[in-house]
């Protein structure tokens, strides 16, 4: 199966489209597209963390860059750490579809899994705790982010 079709669920380098750039190369200004430094993630997975960007940075566009700076970056962290208990109270796969249904285009995650993994549901806590790793993966910017007094820019592909 081409690998560019997988749901990838995890972050990666720039070797994919349909995609949102997590780059903290930038100041407040600007960023260096693209850069070795930034991490991808596909937007089916993306859309799955969607409202903890959303809900820590009012300005937030999809289509677009959004810049988290240090006044932004705690709210960010503080929203990705309610999400990431949230993922690891998940103890059932009816759960896990209820909380992923009740995500804003969440369905397109479930349909991604379903037409590349036509047996994921037996594996359900597999998918469950690849999220859960991509999550930390998040809150680990964040801190890069307050560690180093970085700017985090926000760009949807």
């Amino acid at each position: 199966m081409n690998n560019s079709c997988q749901l990838r669920i995890e972050l990666f380098d720039a070797d994919y489209l349909n995609i949102v750039e997590l780059n903290t190369t930038g100041d407040d200004e600007n960023y260096v597209k693209g850069d070795d430094e930034s991490r991808y993630m596909q937007s089916e997975v993306f859309n799955i963390f969607i409202n903890c960007f959303e809900n820590s940075n009012r300005l937030y566009e999809f289509y677009g860059a959004t810049k988290y700076d240090i006044r932004k970056i705690v709210p960010l962290k503080n929203e990705l750490t309610a999400k990431l208990e949230r993922l690891k109270n998940i103890k059932s796969l009816n759960e896990f579809k209820d909380h992923i249904k009740q995500i804003f285009l969440g369905s397109e995650f479930l349909d991604k899994l379903n037409q590349h993994y036509s047996d994921w549901e037996k594996e359900w806590r597999q998918y469950r705790d690849k999220l859960i790793e991509v999550n930390k993966g998040l809150i680990a910017i964040t801190d890069q982010c307050l560690e180093q007094q970085r700017v985090l820019w926000v760009i949807g592909y």
